[in-house]
């Protein structure tokens, strides 16, 4: 331990002896504590002199020689007095062992940068959209037992394991893009360093197929499976991988989670795992896959209106970059619309009054709602365009709840 404080000493201290000696004489002789303070000038007058030597090694050698009455006060009371002049704090004073303030930020602070790593649109959207597709398996309320609820927590907490190994695997990916693009990442920020950020998406990767083994569904693990190899794909920046640079073949990644697996993965792993019985694909169950079809690539395709300065500048095809944000803007818009207007038709179809009235009216709704936001968008600023985005998402959890009732 001593030999580690002196061979750090020289690199912190040996440059400025003099001056800590005319600090320490200064403070030698102010406040009350003259006699503490005296023993202290008097091992920096020890120290000079091993300071003049200019030799590390000496130093050492000098002084492992003495008696064990000498090293023990050394010890005992130089050895802090060499860590405050080392660090830089003032020599009669040291800072605080426990700072619960300190503490509890350097907490928050850390849940933050975390919060913002883990993309929380995407959590709430995956937690969301598991749940209410676990709710199209329940035929009759003996269903609503604790095997649904456990089955529904399996899903729910691998699933978000893969996806925040999806979303971190994509910062690690677009560290320099992030920079001009979404400069609050934890990675493009700095925040969070490269290997700390490969330690995060590492572990949970590992714990999602951990837990998708153990639970022993094979429509879950097949669902994390494709999951893992769709997002790794359409990220990492490797020959014939890093399919984000193609603008369709990003979109059908996207569609192909958001809008197939995830519908249809997951029912299956209630209604044939929880619930043991044989796979059918209902009513709602197609429609749900139908819709998220068309919202997901209107994910896909608004992902990357704001992003389009990084994208042109990193060479990022996006149909943004090559049909410039009005046009995709109003594409988007246009299909969701169109969704919607389907929506109502499968609504009114239905024989059931309270499920034709609630996705009726609903999706009436949301399509008026959706046409009067995007009429007072500012395409021309990246923040109006950013705000409008975190909108469709909001559309997307309503959609989830509306789901359940189409019968």
């Amino acid at each position: 331990m001593d030999y580690a404080l002196v061979g750090s000493f020289p690199k912190a201290s040996l440059g400025s002896c003099v001056w800590r000696r005319d600090n320490l004489n200064k403070n030698c002789f102010s406040g009350s504590y003259v006699a503490v303070r005296v023993s202290r000038c008097k091992a920096w007058d020890v120290l000079e002199r091993y300071c003049g030597a200019g030799s590390q090694q000496h130093l050492l050698k000098r002084h492992t020689i003495g008696t064990k009455e000498k090293t023990t006060f050394y010890r005992r009371h130089d050895k802090k007095f060499l860590v405050n002049a080392t660090a830089g704090h003032p020599l009669e004073s040291e800072p605080d062992a426990y700072n619960p303030k300190s503490i509890w930020n350097s907490i928050k602070n850390g849940v933050d940068a975390f919060y913002r790593f883990s993309r929380p649109h995407t959590v709430i959207g995956t937690a969301l959209s598991i749940m209410s597709v676990s709710l199209l398996a329940v035929e009759n309320l003996s269903d609503f037992s604790p095997l649904f609820f456990t089955g529904v927590l399996e899903a729910v907490v691998a699933a978000l394991f893969m996806n925040i190994y999806i979303v971190g695997l994509n910062q690690l990916s677009d560290i320099d893009i992030d920079k001009v693009n979404k400069p609050y990442l934890p990675l493009a920020s700095g925040e969070y360093s490269i290997g700390y950020g490969i330690m995060i998406v590492t572990s949970f990767l590992i714990m999602s197929f951990w837990l998708g083994w153990v639970v022993g569904s094979w429509p879950l693990f097949w669902a994390l499976f494709i999951s893992f190899v769709l997002g790794t794909a359409y990220s990492i920046n490797l020959p014939l991988l890093r399919w984000k640079k193609s603008a369709l073949v990003a979109a059908m990644c996207i569609l192909a989670v958001r809008a197939v697996i995830v519908q249809l993965a997951f029912f299956l792993h209630m209604q044939v795992h929880v619930y043991k019985r044989p796979a059918a694909f209902s009513r709602p169950l197609i429609f749900a896959t139908a819709f998220m079809s068309f919202f997901s690539v209107v994910i896909a395709l608004f992902k990357d209106i704001p992003d389009i300065d990084g994208d042109k500048i990193f060479g990022i095809r996006s149909f943004t970059v090559r049909m410039g944000q009005k046009r995709v803007f109003w594409i988007c818009i246009s299909l969701l619309e169109m969704a919607y207007g389907v929506a109502v038709l499968v609504g009114a179809s239905s024989g059931f009054m309270l499920s034709k009235c609630i996705t009726v009216l609903g999706h009436a709704i949301l399509a008026s709602v959706l046409w009067n936001r995007a009429k007072s968008v500012d395409l021309n600023s990246k923040a109006a365009i950013t705000s409008f985005y975190m909108f469709i998402w909001k559309l997307f959890y309503a959609e989830y709840l509306l789901i359940p009732l189409v019968r």
